[in-house]
């Protein structure tokens, strides 16, 4: 295609897959039509009849064998004569029901006048639509682009198209929107597969060729000594967990070089990230350069605050917390101070990106629960600095091979080691109607100084919805525990929010109902109980973090996750599936298989579109071999100068991952 049929909007609708096709195969007459099928019938138009009061409009139709009502409901007659004049055949497509006694056809899907030498398709490919478009409007937008399309140079290996026997780019697109079978436009068919195959392979070798242009990019080697990490670390009254150990000194290597670094570090709940933070923004505080870490929310930067400020004050380095709630001269004197580089560090949302927000010298930037920001978001603090080196954060572990898609531009540390004093948590599946026993065992928890966290899935009650609310569990349990109750969720001011969670972690509050607000960033170490109220209806890796916040302290927690009957197969399974395993990781490969759709491979926080021909339970075991060509190809071609690089260049352009070669620096 000329640039894509002459756009991005011819792209789009080249690049639309089908999500079914229907057969219109079925070629019969009339009387041998079976309700409920799709049937394409060629008969005469015997008559029309008006319509009447409620009753439809409707066209007799008639062939040797009998007859046919065609029915229209609110209709232009005029049209209508036009398309069905009286005495002359139709060729008539759609499904067939029968009515009294009588067969129809509903709003026919197709009516061709066989004269013209035109008929149905035999097999019709089925889009998925939006407001404001028909299928009708798509298909014919669809076969527009399709007229535009060239058989460009193949850019995939010889090798993978004949051991996978699978056509040409131009063949498996055309063959996509024009199926000789049903079967043709199915995930697992050799046309969707091998341009299923093409988006994974050119977005790998986008992020390869992202890779490397980061690692061409001047940057500014920060070789510390490690003393002032040194000083943390015998601050601390633990020691280090070999995985935290691994990745300080991945970082701390990353650091020494001139190309900025680009570092996952990803770990399940608990697992230590936030020390290997420290210990990498007081290496650069060592070579006088500061740090900037930052979250998705408030309530979360403000928990890395008063971890991160303690451990870099042990160093004798200063660390402050800047948020959206700071305001007037304490505000303007934080901003002095930073600009000035007598701060260190700091920690904050997305406040920290606004252009009041000055460095004196940036060189480290951590940001935490990544996947909650988008490339742009991050490329803001990234600007502020000269090429500074990023760190990313991320609390929830997914499959290895999908980790290729969502950051195949970095280097990634994995923390799947617990440091030493996380209890054991014990994790139970209850009925609501056990509710009472749960109320109980709260009281009896709290006479030992124990808190609980109850979960809940939305804020108020809705008509739409039976789920329990926030405000009205808030209420019920209020009636038992009277002020030892403290609310929590999105809809509260951040002041009020945080008096709530101050009387939580002081002991004045021993019960916090909240909403999945506290889902990450949490940190009571009284907390030994997660009630999740309607478990069901939550994902398997948000059940995970949540049972995360408990069990911090030095007695073991209880995670009840209560669930409303009747339980379907799938919510079953993801419960039981929790009560087995708090291996995150473990989970996370779990959540993958029974999710299976959506943006599970995080192109969203890749930059680049979404998928549109990959379906993730069909195509997710391809992503290891097309990064694996990606990779050989850039190695082979590290430019795209030769013809197939030149293909691949194109490609990408069509696939719209263009911005990786070698152009865009990840941040």
């Amino acid at each position: 295609m000329a640039h894509v049929a002459g756009g991005p909007l011819a792209r789009d609708f080249a690049f639309l897959a089908p999500t079914g096709a229907i057969d219109r195969r079925n070629k019969v007459s009339i009387a041998d039509t079976t309700e409920g099928e799709i049937a394409t019938i060629e008969a005469e138009v015997d008559a029309h009849i008006p319509a009447y009061r409620s009753a439809p409009y409707r066209i007799r139709l008639r062939d040797e064998t009998g007859f046919l009502s065609v029915t229209y409901f609110r209709p232009r007659a005029d049209m209508l004569k036009r398309m069905w004049p009286v005495g002359q055949k139709r060729l008539v497509s759609g499904k067939v029901q029968i009515h009294s006694g009588e067969r129809q056809m509903l709003h026919p899907d197709h009516v061709v006048d066989p004269a013209t030498g035109e008929t149905p398709p035999d097999v019709e490919a089925v889009y998925p639509l939006t407001q404001g478009l028909s299928g009708r409007q798509a298909q014919r937008l669809i076969r527009e682009s399709m007229k535009l399309l060239v058989d460009p140079d193949e850019w995939l290996d010889a090798a993978t198209l004949s051991s996978r026997d699978w056509p040409s780019f131009a063949s498996a697109l055309r063959r996509l929107h024009e199926p000789k079978e049903p079967a043709d436009v199915l995930p697992d068919a050799p046309y969707r597969t091998r341009l299923a195959y093409d988006e994974l392979f050119l977005r790998q070798v986008a992020l390869h060729l992202r890779r490397e242009a980061r690692r061409g990019t001047a940057g500014r080697a920060i070789s510390s000594t490690g003393r002032l990490a040194e000083q943390i670390l015998a601050s601390i009254p633990f020691s280090p967990t070999g995985a935290q150990v691994r990745a300080h000194r991945d970082i701390a290597k990353d650091l020494a070089e001139t190309s900025p670094m680009l570092r996952l570090l990803q770990g399940d709940v608990g697992s230590g990230k936030t020390l290997v933070a420290a210990l990498a923004m007081a290496r650069a505080a060592e070579c006088g350069v500061q740090s900037a870490l930052m979250a998705p929310t408030e309530l979360l930067a403000r928990q890395h605050g008063e971890s991160v400020v303690p451990l870099l004050a042990a160093a004798g380095l200063e660390a402050v917390v800047l948020t959206g709630r700071d305001k007037g001269k304490d505000r303007a004197r934080t901003l002095e101070r930073l600009a000035s580089g007598e701060i260190a560090a700091v920690i904050g949302t997305h406040a920290l990106f606004q252009d009041e927000v000055i460095f004196k010298d940036l060189g480290l930037v951590v940001i935490d629960e990544q996947h909650r920001f988008g490339v742009s978001d991050r490329m803001k603090l990234v600007a502020k600095g000269g090429h500074p080196h990023v760190l990313v954060m991320s609390a929830t572990p997914i499959p290895r091979t999908l980790a290729l898609a969502v950051h195949g531009d970095m280097d990634v540390s994995v923390l799947d080691e617990k440091p030493p004093g996380r209890k054991q948590i014990q994790t139970r599946a209850l009925p609501t109607s056990r509710m009472d026993d749960v109320i109980d065992a709260i009281a009896r928890a709290s006479s030992q100084g124990d808190r609980a966290y109850w979960v809940c899935p939305l804020i108020e009650e809705s008509e739409l919805s039976d789920l329990a609310a926030v405000e009205d569990r808030y209420e019920d349990l209020r009636a038992h525990f009277g002020d030892g109750v403290a609310v929590v969720h999105g809809k509260m001011s951040a002041a009020e929010r945080d008096r709530a969670m101050e009387r939580f972690k002081s002991g004045e509050a021993f019960v916090l109902v909240a909403t999945t607000v506290i889902e990450v960033g949490v940190n009571v170490p009284e907390a030994t109980i997660m009630v999740i109220e309607h478990a069901e209806r939550f994902g398997l890796a948000q059940l995970h973090q949540l049972r995360g916040r408990i069990g911090r302290g030095d007695k073991p927690g209880s995670c009840l996750l209560l669930w409303r009957p009747p339980l379907s197969e799938t919510a079953k399974e993801r419960l039981d599936a929790l009560r087995k395993t708090d291996d995150g990781f473990v989970i996370a490969e779990l959540d993958y298989k029974m999710r299976g759709s959506g943006d599970i491979l995080g192109v969203r926080q890749s930059g680049f579109p979404d998928f549109r021909f990959v379906h993730p339970d069909t195509h997710g075991d391809m992503l290891g071999a097309a990064d694996r060509e990606a990779r050989l190809a850039i190695q082979r071609d590290p430019k795209l100068e030769t013809p197939r690089g030149r293909a691949i260049a194109y490609a990408a352009r069509l696939f719209g991952v263009d911005d990786g070669l070698g152009r865009a620096r990840s941040g």
